[in-house]
C-alpha cells in the first residue's frame, strides 16, 4: 500500500495552527463550568453546564503569536530535550556507548533481533507504570547507536521505544496519569478492574512486539563489519562513564516514580551526567562544552516541534471552542444503544485527542460528562474509563499533534509518513483489540 508523502512536520503543525484559528471563526464559542476536584487534584468540568459565551475568534497574527506562547508553555520539556541531547553528545564523544554496543553485538552474534522484544518489554513497562513519552527522548542517541550497529533502521528504534510505551500505557492497569486520574474522576477505586486490563495488555504488547520484530527483520541491512568487529576498548574510563550514565538513569526513574519529579529535575540530572562523563573521560571543560553545543544543535528541531504542537491547544483555548468540540462529539452518543454508545465513546476520544493531546487533560475534560451519561444508559463506569483509555491512549501511536512523538521522530530522523506506514496496520489491530475488550467488558458486567 502506497502512502502519500506527508508535509514536513513543521509545515503540518503550522497547518494545524491555522486550521485551529479558522475553526474559532466557524464554531460557536462555549464553555462548561468547572470546579476543583480534591480526588483528582485538578479542576474538572461540571456536567450539564455547557453554555454559549462571547465569540473570541483568533486572527492570523494571533495564531502566529501562539507559536512562541506554545514554546513558552512547553519550556520545561524543551529544556529536557536540549539537555538530554547535549549530555548524550558528550557521552558518545567519550566512546563509552560504542564500547558497550560492540560488546552487545558480539554477545548477540546471529541473534540480534532479540534486542527488539527486550526493548519493547522494557519501554512497554515504562508506559504501563508512568506513561513515559517525553522522557524517552533521553534514549534516542543510545537507541540509534544500537540499531545502526545491529543493522536495523531508525523506525525500529522509534517503534521499540515510544511505540511500545504508548501501547503499554493505552492498555495499562496501573498508570496513574491515563488510568488513575480517570478512575478518580469517575468515582472508581484506584486499580479496580486491573485483572481485566492485564488480560488485554499481554496480547496488545505481543502484537506490537511481533510487528516490530517483523519490520526489523525485513528491513535489516548488514551491520558495518568494521564497526561490529572493532576491538573493544579496555580501561577504567569507559566503565566509569557507563557507571555515571547508569546511575543517572536509576536516579531518573526513582525520582519520577517515588519523588514525583517533573521535567526540571530530570533535565538537571542529565546535565550533571554529561558534565561528569566529559570530565571523567578526559574531554576537559572545553571539550565537554563543545560536545554539549553539538548536542544542542542536533536536538534543536525536536525541541521546537514540542513548542509548535503546544501552540495548537493555545489557539483553541484562546478561541474558547475546546468545550464546544467536546460537547459536539459526546452529546449525540446518548441516543445510541449501550454497546454502540461505548464504541462511539472510544472513537470520539480518539478524535478529541487531536486538539487535546494531553491524556490527563482529556480525562478531566470528558469523564465528568460521560459518567452521568453512562449512568443514564446503564453503562458501567469502568467501561467508560476503558473507552477513554483505549481511544485517547492508542491515538498517541500516530497523533500528529503529539509533541513527544514528533520530537522522537525528528530526533531519530524518521519522516512522519515512514512512521505512519509502519504503525497504521498495527494500530488497526490494536483498535480492534480495544473494541473487543469494550464489548467483552459490557457482556460480563465489568464494574
Amino acid at each position: 500500500m502506497t502512502f502519500p508523502r506527508f508535509p514536513h512536520p513543521l509545515v503540518l503543525l503550522v497547518g494545524f495552527i491555522i486550521l485551529a484559528a479558522a475553526l474559532t471563526h466557524i464554531l460557536p464559542a462555549g464553555e462548561f463550568e468547572r470546579r476543583d476536584d480534591p480526588a483528582a487534584g485538578r479542576s474538572v468540568v461540571v456536567a450539564g453546564t455547557y453554555h454559549r459565551v462571547d465569540a473570541a475568534p483568533v486572527s492570523a497574527f494571533e495564531a502566529m503569536v501562539a507559536v512562541p506562547r506554545g514554546i513558552a508553555d512547553a519550556v520545561s520539556v524543551i529544556a529536557l530535550v536540549f539537555l538530554v541531547g547535549g549530555a548524550f553528545a558528550v557521552v558518545e564523544r567519550t566512546g563509552a556507548l560504542g564500547h558497550v554496543v560492540r560488546r552487545l553485538v558480539k554477545a548477540l552474534a546471529n541473534r540480534e533481533v532479540l534486542v527488539v522484544p527486550v526493548c519493547c518489554l522494557l519501554f512497554g513497562l515504562g508506559g504501563v507504570l508512568i506513561q513515559m513519552q517525553e522522557e524517552l527522548i533521553a534514549f534516542v542517541p543510545v537507541l540509534l547507536l544500537l540499531t545502526r550497529t545491529l543493522g536495523f533502521d531508525r523506525t525500529t528504534a522509534v517503534a521499540m521505544s515510544i511505540g511500545a510505551a504508548v501501547v503499554g500505557a493505552a492498555f495499562s492497569p496501573i498508570d496513574p496519569f491515563l488510568v488513575g486520574i480517570a478512575q478518580k474522576v469517575a468515582g472508581l477505586p484506584l486499580l479496580s478492574g486491573q485483572g481485566f486490563r492485564y488480560a488485554f495488555l499481554v496480547p496488545a504488547l505481543g502484537l506490537w512486539t511481533a510487528g516490530t520484530m517483523r519490520h526489523a527483520t525485513r528491513t535489516r541491512s548488514a551491520a558495518s563489519a568494521a564497526e561490529a568487529a572493532a576491538e573493544v576498548e579496555t580501561g577504567r574510563r569507559p566503565a566509569l562513564v557507563l557507571l555515571v550514565v547508569g546511575a543517572a538513569f536509576v536516579l531518573f526513574v526513582t525520582g519520577v516514580m517515588r519523588w514525583g519529579w517533573d521535567f526540571d529535575q530530570m533535565s538537571a540530572i542529565f546535565f550533571v551526567m554529561g558534565v561528569l562523563a566529559g570530565l571523567i573521560a578526559g574531554l576537559g571543560v572545553e571539550g565537554t562544552a563543545d560536545a554539549f553545543v553539538d548536542g544542542f544543535r542536533s536536538m534543536a528541531y525536536a525541541a521546537l516541534i514540542v513548542g509548535f504542537s503546544r501552540a495548537i491547544f493555545v489557539v483553541l483555548q484562546d478561541g474558547r471552542i475546546i468545550d464546544t468540540v467536546v460537547n459536539g462529539l459526546f452529546t449525540p452518543l446518548a441516543d445510541l444503544p449501550v454497546t454502540l454508545s461505548a464504541l462511539g465513546m472510544m472513537a470520539a476520544h480518539g478524535l478529541l485527542h487531536l486538539p487535546v493531546p494531553s491524556t490527563s487533560g482529556q480525562a478531566v475534560l470528558t469523564m465528568p460528562l460521560l459518567v452521568p451519561l453512562s449512568d443514564l444508559l446503564g453503562l458501567s463506569r469502568q467501561v467508560t474509563v476503558l473507552t477513554y483509555q483505549y481511544g485517547a491512549g492508542l491515538a498517541d501511536v500516530v497523533n500528529p499533534t503529539n509533541g513527544a512523538l514528533l520530537a522522537m521522530l525528528g530526533a531519530a530522523g524518521v519522516r512522519y509518513e515512514q512512521w505512519f506506514r509502519f504503525a497504521a496496520p498495527l494500530l488497526g489491530g490494536l483498535v480492534v483489540l480495544g473494541g473487543i475488550a469494550v464489548v467483552v467488558a459490557i457482556a460480563i458486567g465489568l464494574s
